[in-house]
C-alpha cells in the first residue's frame, strides 16, 4: 500500500466541485423558505432616532420587517461583543449608534427576493448624523469624535515591547535608516459572496446551514444574540466558496437564525458582490514610523517602531493583528535593543478584521523594506545582512521568550537567494553580482506577451531584483485558548473494514479535508478509500478551531492521530466497533506583557522567503513580476500539491495587494464596491512564473513534523517586489499599492518633472 502521507492525493471534493455538483450555500433550497434582504445603515456615523417600518410591513409578500427590537441579546463580536446585530432605538444605547456605512438596521423577510428587495427601500429612517473620521492619526487627536462612548481617546487596545537601551544602541549604530510606511486594506474576494439559509427542526433546534470558518464559534454567538443554550444551534457548513479570513467574523449567522426562530419558516438570502465587498472587513491599513540601527559590520544594534493599525468601528480581531504585527515589524531578526509602541484606532471606515497573514504581511513590509535600506547604506549584500541577523534555533525573541526549536528562517531564505543567483563565497559570505539595472525596448528578445501587444516598440523598460524573509505563528497566540477535537470509529470483524473519522475544520478551499484523509489513513495503516470523513455540523464532536492562524493542518493532525491510537488500543482489546475521543492541547502561550511586552506568544512558526524580479515600464509606472520563487518549510509536505497550491494562490492574492488592489473609502463610504473598479488579478496580472519550492525540516511539535504554512506565502512578497523596484529604478516605494499613477509618479519626481 502507497504511503498515504506524501503523496499527491485527489483532494476528496473535487470530483464533486469540477462537476458541479458540488453544493455552496446559495445553492441550497429548502420548502416554503423565504427570502430576507439585510438593510445596511448607509452612513457611516450618526444617532438612530426613530425607524419607520410600516409601509415596509404592508409591502406585496412581506411576512416580517425585524429591528433592534426583535433581538433578546442585541451584540456580538469574535472577540468582545461590542457591535449590535442590528442598529435601532428600542433596544441598548449602544445599538442607536451607528459607526459604519454597512451596519445593519433591519430584515425584511418576504416571500420573494425581489419582493424583500423592494421592500426594503421604504424602510424610513430618521438619523442625526454625527461627526465622521477616517484618518486613524486624527482619530487620536484630543478633540476628535469619540466612535465608542467607553474609548475616550478611541484607541481600541495597545501593546508595547521594551527590550535592551535604545539610546546607547543607536549610538553605536553606523547607519541609522528612519522611514514612514503605510499599507491599505486589502478586499478578501473571495469566489462566493455570503449566503446561508436558517429553519427550525422538528425537533426545535435552529439549524444555520451557511460559509465560516469556526463552526463552534459561530454557533456560540447565534446563541448568545438569541439568548439560547448553544444546544439549540446547529451550524452546517457545505461547501466554502473561499474565505481568507473573510468568514472568520459574522455576516448573515446570527441574522438568518434570527429571521427563522421569529417566522418559523426556513430563511435564504444571497449578498451580491457589492453587499458583500461593503459589508464584511477588511485587511487592516497600518502606519509604521520606523528608525533603524546598524553597525559596519552588519549587525542590527537597534529598532524602534510606531505603529497604528485602522480598526474600523468595532473590535474583530484587531487586537490579535495588532499582537502579530507588534512582532512581525521587528522581522524574524535577533535584534537586542528593541522599543516598539503599537495601538489599533477606531474610525467609522469599514471594520479591519481577519485576513491571510493577519497582521504579518503589513508588518514585514516595513521590517523588510528596513533591512533592504540598511543593507544599500551599508553597501552589503542584503542576503548577507539578513543571514547575520537571522533568528535561529537557541535566539531570543523580541518578546525574550527563546524562539521555539525548528527555527528554519536562514534555510528558506539560503534556497531563495540560490535560486535568485546568489553565491557563498569560500569565507562563508553571500553575494550575488551586481544586478545593473537594465533599459531595453519591451520588444526585445525577452518581452513578455502582455509588454509586446502594448505598443511595445516605444516602451522603456527596467529590471530588477529583490528578497525578503519571513516568519508567521502556527496556531492562536497570545494566550488564546486552543484546542483541538477527532474522534475515530473503528468497525469490522477479523480486520478493519471502515474508519470513520470526525474532525469539524473547515474546508474553504484549501485542502483541509484531504490532508485530514491523509493524515488518518497513515496513523491507522488503511487505504484512504475506507476511511469516511465526518465533517458537516456542530452535532459531530467538538470544536476543532477554526481554520485560521495556519494551525488546522497542524492542530487537527495531533488530534486525529490521538483518536487513531486511541481507537487502536480498543481495538487491540476486541471492542467492535472501537471508538475513541481525542482533543490535543497544545503549549499554552503567554499574552504581552503591558510594560515590558515579555512573552511567549506563539506555539511554533512557518519561515518563507521569497526572490522577485520585476519589469518596471519607466513610461507608464506599470510594474510586472516576471518571476517569483517562493521557498517555504512546511516541515512535512501531506500532499504537495495542495502545499504548491497555497503556495501559487498566495503569491498571485499578494502581488494582487502589493501591485493592483486598491479599496478606496471616502467619508466612511466605499468608492469601489464593484470588481470593475476594485481590481483583482486575473491570470495576466500575476507573475509571468511563479516557482513554489517545498522544503521539509520537520518541526519538533509537529504531527508528522509538518508545520502551517497557508499564510506564509503572502507575507514577504511586497518587500520583494518593493526592493526588486528599488534595484531596478533607485526609487524606494513605501506605500502601498504600488499602482501605477504611484509609481509614475515617483518617476516623475526623480527626473525631476
Amino acid at each position: 500500500m502507497m504511503r498515504a502521507v506524501g503523496s499527491t492525493l485527489s483532494r476528496v471534493d473535487v470530483v464533486d466541485k469540477v462537476a458541479g455538483v458540488a453544493q455552496y450555500p446559495g445553492d441550497i433550497d429548502l420548502p416554503g423558505q423565504l427570502w430576507m434582504k439585510v438593510v445596511f445603515a448607509g452612513i457611516p456615523h450618526a444617532q438612530i432616532n426613530a425607524l419607520n417600518v410600516d409601509r415596509a410591513r404592508a409591502a406585496p409578500g412581506v411576512v416580517a420587517v425585524l429591528t433592534a427590537a426583535d433581538v433578546p441579546v442585541n451584540e456580538y463580536g469574535l472577540i468582545i461583543p461590542d457591535q449590535p446585530v442590528l442598529c435601532g432605538p428600542g433596544s441598548t444605547p449602544t445599538a442607536a449608534h451607528v459607526r459604519w456605512e454597512a451596519d445593519q438596521i433591519a430584515l425584511v423577510v418576504a416571500a420573494t427576493k425581489a419582493q424583500a428587495e423592494a421592500a426594503a427601500q421604504l424602510i424610513e429612517v430618521d438619523y442625526t448624523p454625527l461627526p465622521v473620521i477616517t484618518d486613524p492619526l486624527a482619530a487620536l487627536a484630543p478633540d476628535a469624535p469619540r466612535i465608542h462612548a467607553n474609548l475616550p481617546d478611541n484607541v481600541l487596545y495597545s501593546y508595547r515591547i521594551r527590550r535592551g537601551h535604545m539610546e546607547s544602541a543607536f549610538a553605536q549604530a553606523d547607519v541609522i535608516v528612519e522611514s514612514e510606511y503605510r499599507t491599505h486594506a486589502q478586499e478578501h474576494a473571495y469566489l462566493q459572496p455570503e449566503a446561508g439559509l436558517a429553519f427550525v427542526r422538528d425537533d426545535g433546534r435552529i439549524e444555520v446551514i451557511i460559509a465560516g470558518q469556526w463552526m463552534h464559534e459561530d454557533r456560540q454567538q447565534i446563541a448568545h444574540a438569541l439568548g439560547l443554550p448553544e444546544e439549540q444551534i446547529v451550524v452546517r457548513y457545505p461547501a466554502i466558496g473561499g474565505a481568507f479570513g473573510g468568514r472568520e467574523d459574522m455576516s448573515l449567522q446570527i441574522v438568518l437564525a434570527l429571521a427563522a426562530w421569529k417566522t418559523g419558516r426556513p430563511i435564504k438570502t444571497i449578498w451580491s458582490r457589492e453587499e458583500s465587498i461593503v459589508g464584511h472587513h477588511k485587511r487592516h491599513p497600518f502606519i509604521f514610523k520606523a528608525k533603524w540601527g546598524a553597525t559596519k559590520a552588519g549587525k542590527v544594534v537597534a529598532a524602534q517602531m510606531d505603529v497604528i493599525s485602522d480598526a474600523g468601528g468595532y473590535m474583530y480581531t484587531s487586537n490579535k493583528v495588532l499582537g502579530n504585527a507588534l512582532v512581525a515589524c521587528l522581522g524574524p531578526y535577533d535584534i537586542p535593543n528593541v522599543h516598539v509602541d503599537a495601538r489599533t484606532v477606531l474610525t467609522n471606515n469599514c471594520p479591519g478584521g481577519a485576513f491571510r497573514g493577519f497582521g504579518g504581511p503589513q508588518g514585514h513590509f516595513a521590517a523588510e523594506m528596513q533591512m533592504t535600506k540598511l543593507a544599500a547604506a551599508l553597501g552589503m549584500d542584503p542576503v548577507e545582512l539578513r543571514l547575520q541577523n537571522v533568528l535561529r534555533d537557541g535566539a531570543l525573541l523580541p518578546t525574550q521568550s527563546v524562539v521555539p526549536p525548528g527555527c528554519t528562517a536562514a534555510e528558506t531564505l539560503e534556497e531563495a537567494a540560490r535560486r535568485g543567483g546568489w553565491m557563498q563565497s569560500a569565507d562563508g559570505r553571500w553575494q550575488r553580482a551586481a544586478h545593473a539595472p537594465s533599459i531595453q525596448s519591451a520588444a526585445g528578445p525577452q518581452a513578455s506577451a502582455r509588454q509586446t501587444s502594448l505598443d511595445a516598440s516605444r516602451r522603456r523598460i527596467a529590471t530588477g531584483v529583490g528578497i525578503a524573509v519571513c516568519y508567521k505563528n502556527v496556531g492562536f497566540s497570545l494566550g488564546f485558548p486552543e484546542h483541538c477535537y477527532a474522534k475515530v470509529e473503528l468497525y469490522g470483524e477479523a480486520e478493519i473494514e471502515k474508519a470513520v473519522v470526525s474532525c469539524l475544520g473547515a474546508d474553504v478551499g484549501q485542502g483541509a479535508h484531504t490532508a485530514f484523509l491523509q493524515i488518518a489513513a497513515d496513523a491507522l495503516n488503511l487505504p484512504p478509500e475506507r476511511i469516511e470523513l465526518q465533517v458537516e455540523h456542530t452535532d459531530i464532536t467538538g470544536s476543532s478551531g477554526s481554520a485560521s492562524a495556519s494551525r488546522l493542518t497542524f492542530m487537527a493532525g495531533h488530534a486525529i492521530q490521538g483518536a487513531a491510537a486511541g481507537a487502536l488500543q480498543e481495538w487491540q482489546h476486541e471492542e467492535r466497533p472501537a471508538r475513541c475521543e481525542f482533543v490535543f492541547h497544545p503549549r499554552p502561550t503567554t499574552m504581552y506583557d503591558p510594560e515590558t511586552g515579555v512573552a511567549d506568544p506563539s506555539v511554533t512558526y512557518g519561515y518563507c522567503a521569497q526572490y522577485a524580479e520585476v519589469a518596471v515600464d519607466l513610461d507608464t509606472g506599470h510594474v510586472e513580476v516576471t518571476r517569483l520563487v517562493s521557498v517555504n518549510d512546511v516541515g512535512k509536505a501531506i500532499n504537495p500539491q495542495l502545499v504548491e497550491g497555497q503556495i501559487e494562490g498566495a503569491a498571485a492574492q499578494a502581488i494582487g495587494w502589493t501591485l493592483l488592489e486598491n479599496f478606496i473609502q471616502k467619508d466612511g463610504r466605499t468608492l469601489t464596491p464593484h470588481l470593475s473598479n476594485y481590481l483583482i488579478p486575473g491570470v495576466l496580472d500575476i507573475a509571468d512564473v511563479i516557482e513554489p519550492v517545498i522544503l521539509e525540516i520537520p518541526d519538533p511539535q509537529g504531527p508528522l513534523g509538518l508545520r502551517g504554512m497557508a499564510e506564509m506565502p503572502m507575507i514577504p512578497t511586497a518587500p520583494a517586489i518593493a526592493a526588486a523596484i528599488h534595484n531596478a529604478t533607485g526609487i524606494w516605494i513605501d506605500q502601498l499599492p504600488i499602482v501605477p499613477e504611484r509609481m509614475w509618479t515617483a518617476l516623475q519626481a526623480q527626473n525631476g518633472a
